[in-house]
């Protein structure tokens, strides 16, 4: 008798917790088909796809109509069944915001939430490990994949720098993330799975009617943030991947970089602008804060290093020390230790961490960004970074150029100043400047040094 109990038992299916899947998509015409491939093609596939099309100019409703419907995959003789439902809700001034709350009304009922970019898409197993790891520890309230930029559609000289650039950012974060007990500060939009007990105990605790509220640049880094608030765990995984549709142009790399830093600062910053309130000492910023000290240094320090070296070189003051070669090589290794992290690098993020220029430059694009939210958040003019992405994604606007015009203004600001000096107070300056560069530079280099030494514990992203 109890051994057939026991067979009984045994013979009951598994729990299988509900995934509801959301995909808000806006002119995503040439990724959603790949996007919902990825999804179809999934060893755990997700119990519904809700395709959620807003403010769309283009033909992300028709493509995306081809997959409506339900879907029986079978995998090693088990069969998963899903269905998709594609829904355009026309003109919304809420956006992407928008979209996520629709969408999440629409699977009320499941036990998870599987967000994804419309054009974001996703490795085999992507789902299958999410899950798991999710169901594994009832503390966790989101667990973000790990990121990279997808490549292979571009082929410009332009483009693949800036892919190259961002698939190198994207790893750094990533890793620094890991190597903090894999708690992620930002549950990213392009592929990141949520508690639905978790969002709605948001929502009940920031008297929202959404998890998703229009008020901040990042819709993303302040869910992360109350999320964490509510007493949940915010990770990165450990083994599910995706690829990103990365910006192959300046201006909509300048946007979206822009966009993203402005929303930081908000979160980062003492005090309230409109319904924002700032958290300067919430954990999940404190990566925030170290990355923009680390942009700030790393502006301070090449903007000393081209006023000295021209101001040397006026008079003829400057002497080579090979110690100046430190840095460079110490920043070479240290990206070419990022780019043997990356499970899935090419030759071509080979080559960009190994030469010095590609990277330098991508820094001082970088540098552009990181000017350009501070000096709009202090400006405190209120503009709709949404609708500037998406100009610039349209190829619209010169406002990338902006840093550009203002570092050399300032540049030549200083030199002509410099030339107004006589030359005992030339030699004065020189004098006092170059030993401070090389303190700040010889702390930055130690930095350097120190991530170059850490343990990666087998981490890959």
């Amino acid at each position: 008798m109890a051994a057939s109990v026991l067979d009984d038992l045994q013979a009951l299916p598994e729990y299988r917790p509900s995934i509801g899947c959301v995909i808000p998509a806006y002119n995503e015409e040439e990724s959603i088909a790949a996007v919902l491939t990825s999804l179809l093609e999934q060893t755990r596939l997700p119990d519904v796809v809700h395709v959620v099309i807003n403010n769309t100019t283009d033909r992300t409703f028709d493509v995306a109509a081809d997959f409506a419907g339900p879907h029986v995959v079978e995998r090693d003789g088990v069969g998963q069944r899903t269905e998709v439902y594609v829904h355009d809700i026309g003109e919304n001034p809420d956006k992407k915001v928008g979209a996520l709350n629709y969408g999440f009304s629409l699977i009320e009922g499941c036990d998870y939430m599987l967000g994804v970019d419309g054009d974001t898409t996703a490795h085999p197993d992507a789902v299958e490990w999410l899950a798991q790891e999710i169901v594994s520890d009832a503390r966790i309230g989101g667990i973000s994949a790990i990121y990279s930029i997808d490549d292979r559609p571009f082929r410009g000289p332009v483009q693949r720098f800036l892919i190259a650039g961002q698939r190198a950012q994207f790893a750094a974060f990533n890793m620094q993330n890991m190597l903090k007990g894999r708690n992620m500060a930002v549950l990213g939009g392009q592929f990141s799975i949520f508690s639905m007990r978790a969002l709605h105990e948001v929502m009940d605790a920031n008297h929202q009617g959404s998890p998703w509220v229009k008020d901040s640049e990042v819709e993303d880094s302040l869910l992360s943030l109350q999320v964490k608030s509510a007493g949940y765990l915010t990770k990165i995984s450990a083994r599910a991947r995706a690829d990103v549709g990365g910006m192959h142009t300046l201006r909509g790399l300048d946007a979206q970089q822009v966009k993203w830093n402005f929303g930081a600062i908000e979160l980062m910053w003492p005090g309230q602008r409109g319904d924002t309130k700032g958290q300067p000492f919430h954990p999940n910023l404190r990566l925030r804060w170290v990355e923009h000290a680390s942009m700030a240094m790393n502006f301070l320090t090449r903007v000393l290093f081209v006023l000295l070296l021209v101001a040397s070189l006026s008079i003829h003051a400057f002497v080579f020390s090979p110690l100046w070669l430190v840095p460079p090589v110490v920043a070479v290794a240290l990206n070419l230790r990022v780019v043997a992290s990356m499970k899935h690098r090419t030759w071509r993020d080979v080559l960009f961490a190994a030469l010095i220029a590609p990277a330098e430059v991508y820094m001082w694009i970088r540098l552009g960004h990181f000017l350009r939210a501070w000096t709009r958040f202090a400006s405190k003019k209120q503009t709709d970074n949404w609708a500037e992405q998406a100009k610039a994604e349209r190829g619209s606007g010169n406002a990338h150029l902006a840093p550009v015009a203002i570092v050399l203004l300032v540049m030549a600001a200083a030199v002509y100043g410099w030339l107004q000096l006589d030359v005992v107070a030339q030699s004065t300056i020189l004098w006092f400047g170059w030993p401070v560069l090389a303190v700040i530079t010889a702390m930055q280099t130690l930095g350097m040094v120190g991530k170059l030494l850490r343990r990666q514990f087998g981490y890959r992203v």
